[in-house]
């Protein structure tokens, strides 16, 4: 009989008891055990399996649960006695920052807080244990959610302290989603507050800790080492590109094909599943699945962008649309199906993103949007440089409804196409100085917007628009060469009796000693079209003259004239 699918379900032992769908993945614990690393920070993208590995671990490991040798027969673990002895025999602080998000600085150490005083919570019972110091329980009733920063830093220790004296033995340490209130910092604007807390306190909690036995750390990205490590030399980083526990997070095919066996799923569904859902790479593994979207197609047997759907699309939205033009470029090419090649630094330094596309290419292949399909240069003593390209059809799509998205503020994007294509000029100029007004001050990531650069995010931007828009009838070119040089935009239809456009974008220079206004400008424009003979591939490919449509763009800060 076929499982039942528990959509979200994060409780190892929930999904245990209730025979809930669950893949095993419990030869984690062995690995992690027999690799012996003090402090492992475990990265992977988010909906990947980390926080259900985090509470299988805490239920193997820690005391609270020994004898709970139910949650683990039949499962690999359990058939070697070497693991079988270790199940419930270590004190465990398992903590989660998964929900530590706040607009401010104050908002987000606060959330914090709470989430270290309730943990002690669940360590009361120890304070009837004679053996503490007046100093040590007067530390541990400290902590609450109104205590000081210093005192949270310092937390983490004290209770390691105190839980290796009442039992003992020392403690293993798992937080999980230990990055989440960092990205939440840098979009927010409070990074170097929140690095120097983090720093502090994992500090005293990894490093200067003699009562930790063993740590895990799991996250999206690896934070750069000067951020937050700088001062944890015991730190073993496990990346998506490193050999070290390769299946042990995501769905491999082999097992992603049995799941859908088990329910019944044909031959057809598995060569869909994989078109929307392989694709991403862990080490040398490949064809690893999304857990979330492969849990939701199991349950509703319907192909859509479920992994995608879901929340923490902030950031990489962010950083695409506010991009310089370079980076809009590029991001043309991998959403047409072409590929990237950058230098890969998997230390994210969050406070360069904004200004480095290598960075913003490093935290999309971290979070799983992007994969590498070549390593064109080793890392020796260079940066490596990858081939990028798109992780799968899900990730393709969902960068699709992100791009439409930007133009859906009033809706006058898709007018302002219908006009085009009618050559309706009128039409043209209305819709494009409402899409342009609407939409330019999300293409400039400065506290200044510069009316000179506005125009050449916004284009691409635009680009992005129409490539998606109008994938289906036609191809969306940009920055090609064609006759005697290089244009904006053509749509090339892909049904040869339908009409083409040219585009070519000008920004209004009063220096030009021809242009006197926004009209001179796009009659320069157009005329760049004709002297550079851009309608040649087009002509070339049997479309009449009279079906290319050439329009002229002039741009002057936020307003925008169309000639023809």
């Amino acid at each position: 009989m076929a499982r039942q699918i528990s959509i979200g379900a994060q409780d190892f032992a929930g999904l245990i008891q209730n025979n809930y769908f669950y893949v095993d993945k419990t030869a984690f614990i062995k690995g992690w055990w027999d690799n012996g690393d003090a402090v492992t920070l475990i990265t992977r993208p988010r909906r990947f399996g980390k926080t259900i590995t985090m509470s299988m671990c805490n239920y193997f490991f820690s005391n609270k649960y020994a004898g709970r040798s139910d949650l683990f027969e039949g499962l690999d673990i359990w058939k070697e006695e070497k693991y079988r002895k270790l199940q419930g025999t270590y004190p465990v602080i398992f903590l989660t920052f998964a929900g530590v998000k706040g607009k401010t600085y104050a908002d987000t150490v606060k959330t914090i807080k709470i989430a270290l005083s309730n943990l002690f919570s669940e360590f009361s019972y120890i304070l009837d244990y004679d053996g503490f110091d007046k100093k040590q329980l007067k530390l541990f009733d400290d902590v609450g959610e109104d205590m000081d920063d210093v005192t949270a830093a310092l937390s983490l220790n004290l209770l390691s302290k105190m839980l290796e004296k009442y039992y003992g033995k020392k403690v293993l340490i798992f937080l999980d989603e230990y990055d989440t209130p960092l990205q939440e910092a840098y979009i927010q604007g409070y990074w170097d507050d929140m690095t120097a807390f983090i720093r502090t306190m994992f500090n005293n909690t990894f490093k200067t800790n003699p009562s930790m036995e063993r740590s895990i750390m799991t996250g999206i990205t690896r934070v750069s080492k000067e951020s937050i490590f700088s001062d944890l030399n015991n730190l073993e980083v496990v990346t998506t590109t490193s050999d070290k526990y390769e299946t042990d997070f995501g769905f491999t095919e082999e097992e992603v094909f049995a799941a859908l066996e088990e329910l019944g799923y044909s031959e057809d569904d598995k060569k869909n599943v994989k078109k929307w859902y392989d694709g991403f790479v862990f080490g040398k593994y490949t064809d690893i699945y999304n857990p979330w979207s492969i849990t939701h197609f199991l349950e509703k047997g319907k192909y859509d962008t479920h992994w995608a759907n879901t929340s923490g699309n902030g950031l990489v939205g962010h950083l695409i649309q506010n991009g310089d033009k370079n980076i809009k470029m590029e991001f043309e090419k991998l959403i047409t199906g072409g590929c990237v090649e950058a230098a890969i630094d998997e230390q994210i330094v969050f406070n360069q993103l904004a200004g480095n596309k290598n960075a913003v290419w490093s935290l999309l292949l971290a979070t799983g949007y992007l994969k590498c399909i070549k390593i064109i240069r080793e890392e020796l003593e260079d940066t490596p440089i990858y081939r990028l390209v798109l992780t799968n059809l899900e990730v393709k799509k969902m960068f699709e409804k992100m791009v439409t998205g930007w133009f859906e503020k009033d809706g006058s994007f898709n007018e302002f196409v219908k006009a085009m294509f009618k050559r309706d000029l009128r039409g043209m100029n209305q819709y494009m100085n409402k899409v342009a007004l609407n939409t330019f001050s999300y293409f400039d990531a400065g506290k200044k917007p510069s009316e000179e650069e506005e125009p050449e995010k916004f284009y691409h931007g635009f680009v992005l628009g129409l490539l998606v828009d109008n994938a289906k009838n036609y191809i969306v070119k940009s920055n090609r060469e064609s006759g005697y040089g290089r244009y904006d935009v053509v749509l090339e239809p892909k049904n040869k009796s339908d009409v083409a456009v040219i585009i070519e974008f000008k920004v209004y220079d009063k220096e030009y000693d021809n242009e006197d206004d926004l009209k001179d400008t796009a009659a320069n424009a157009l005329l760049q079209i004709e002297e550079k003979q851009y309608a040649a591939d087009l002509i070339a490919q049997g479309i009449p003259e009279d079906k290319i449509f050439k329009y002229g763009f002039a741009f002057k800060g936020k307003k925008c004239l169309i000639a023809v």
